[in-house]
């Protein structure tokens, strides 16, 4: 009873870590064609407001999965190890790239941002020129490919459990 109710705890923290990840995913898209500063500005602080939720569900998506590894005697199994390994460097992959890339869209776009565990305070914009050329520069498409490829990969390593 415990393992069913801690997979539905996993699952469903998928389903947060997907909505609150929607979020940044449409705010991404959304930028690539949005040149108003203000409607900017609310894009950035919309997809900002969802990382808590996005945080917090990975976080219980992580724990969940260990705990039901414990419980379901999976950890001398391939397929949980290269899950984990996949959704760490998904993860880490995610943060890097759009981390860096949003800090200086913040910037530019003079709202707040932080810089490691930094925070900044909010400055100027900059020149209308600039931000164009840093809007312009994303590319939604290859994270949100990755984000499906590596989950797609780990949903059909949890179900099938091949190795």
């Amino acid at each position: 009873m415990m393992y069913r109710l801690l997979v539905l705890l996993h699952v469903l923290s998928v389903f947060a870590f997907l909505m609150a990840h929607g979020i940044s995913d449409g705010v991404a898209f959304a930028l690539r064609r949005e040149r108003e500063l203000s409607r900017i500005q609310a894009l950035l602080n919309l997809s900002g407001s969802s990382l808590g939720v996005l945080h917090g569900s990975i976080t219980l998506l992580f724990l969940t999965g260990i705990v039901t590894g414990f419980i379901g005697d999976w950890w001398n199994r391939g397929w949980i190890w290269l899950s984990i390994g996949l959704l760490v460097a998904m993860y880490a992959y995610m943060g890097i790239a759009a981390s860096g890339y949003y800090r200086q869209v913040r910037k530019a776009a003079g709202l707040a941002y932080m810089q490691g565990f930094k925070p900044h305070p909010a400055s100027q914009p900059a020149c209308p020129d600039d931000l164009d050329a840093l809007l312009n520069h994303t590319r939604p498409i290859w994270s949100a490919l990755v984000g499906f490829a590596s989950l797609a990969i780990i949903a059909w390593l949890m179900m099938s459990k091949p190795f």
